[in-house]
């Protein structure tokens, strides 16, 4: 359940003794291997032929208006971690995106980030979780597989289940692209199909894959999480094309916080979006390290051999 003691909690999982983030089995994915495989061929194989200068457009909008409305604000920041609240009408436009990005429905994204999130907070859990594998095995294992737990952890929908929207968006999030796919074909022709839907969830599914391997192996750091097990990085190339979430390590530090562009210089295009938002009157309640306070067990990473000062939204050091 969503806890409004401890805004870094893994929200929907049940916190007991027994789930075991160590042992089980990487299976074959079949539906995955027809969705990405699928998306991802139509978009190799089909998008050099299609490409218009309408079409590449219609590519970069929709990718960037599925990541930055889907993804990272309505999936990532507001459902999953509950870092502001907002009314019923923009939460369902928000998580619609959502499940428009082509990844997974509301209840499967938070069945895997919830699994990670949770499994990376013990002292270890299975290479799967930690993405501690060889670069190509872990884009098989993402993209194509999945992990089967032996014991895995059980989670609580009842914030979700109260809403009969989010049961049918996860019964139907792949059904989302055929009415899309015909608007852009009543105006563009397949191009726009191939380019609007295929590229646009092919780049979408095999990008989230490369940064979360790349955030959790390689890269800048500004913090660790004492006791974690998988400590994280950023992956500053990414951070406009992800709208912000490329600051993984920030995350990790502060995984209840609506901005995660923390530093001077971290775009954070997730977090312009809220705080316009917030300017508007159509959200609240957004969290940020300024309300939060600095986060028990938080270490800072020195940098050329001393200490380093980290930001606050206002610019002045984190105390």
């Amino acid at each position: 359940m969503r806890s409004e003691l401890d805004p870094h909690a893994v929200n929907f999982l049940i916190d007991e003794e027994g789930p075991d983030p160590r042992k089980g089995r990487v299976r074959t994915d079949v539906p995955g291997i027809i969705w990405n495989g699928g998306m991802a061929a139509i978009a190799l194989g089909a998008a050099p032929f299609f490409l218009t200068p309408s079409a590449l457009l219609l590519f970069f909008v929709t990718t960037g208006a599925a990541l930055l409305l889907g993804h990272s604000v309505g999936y990532h920041r507001m459902m999953i971690h509950g870092s502001f609240a907002a009314p019923r009408w923009l939460t369902r436009t928000l998580v619609w995106f959502g499940a428009f990005v082509g990844m997974a429905g509301p209840y499967g994204i938070i069945r895997a980030h919830d699994t990670r999130d949770w499994a990376q907070r013990q002292a270890d859990c299975h290479p799967f979780l930690a993405h501690k594998t060889h670069i190509l095995r872990d884009a098989w294992w993402q993209i194509y597989c999945r992990l089967d737990l032996d014991r895995p952890p059980r989670f609580d929908f009842a914030e979700l289940d109260r809403d009969p929207f989010y049961r049918w968006l996860e019964a139907t999030w792949r059904w989302q692209q055929l009415p899309v796919a015909l608007v852009f074909f009543a105006i563009g022709g397949w191009g726009w199909v191939v380019w609007g839907v295929a590229a646009r969830v092919a780049v979408a599914n095999h990008g989230h894959w490369l940064v979360g391997h790349l955030a959790h192996n390689r890269g800048p750091q500004h913090w660790t999480v004492d006791a974690h097990g998988v400590q994280a990085f950023d992956v500053p190339w990414a951070a406009i094309p992800t709208m912000g979430e490329a600051w993984h390590n920030n995350h990790h530090a502060y995984p209840g916080s609506a901005r995660i562009g923390l530093h001077p210089g971290q775009s954070d295009w997730g977090y312009t979006f809220i705080r316009l938002c917030e300017r508007l009157g159509l959200v609240w309640n957004v969290r940020t390290p300024d309300t939060m306070g600095m986060r028990p067990g938080l270490s800072e990473v020195p940098r050329h051999g001393a200490g380093f000062a980290p930001q606050s939204p206002h610019g002045h050091a984190i105390t």
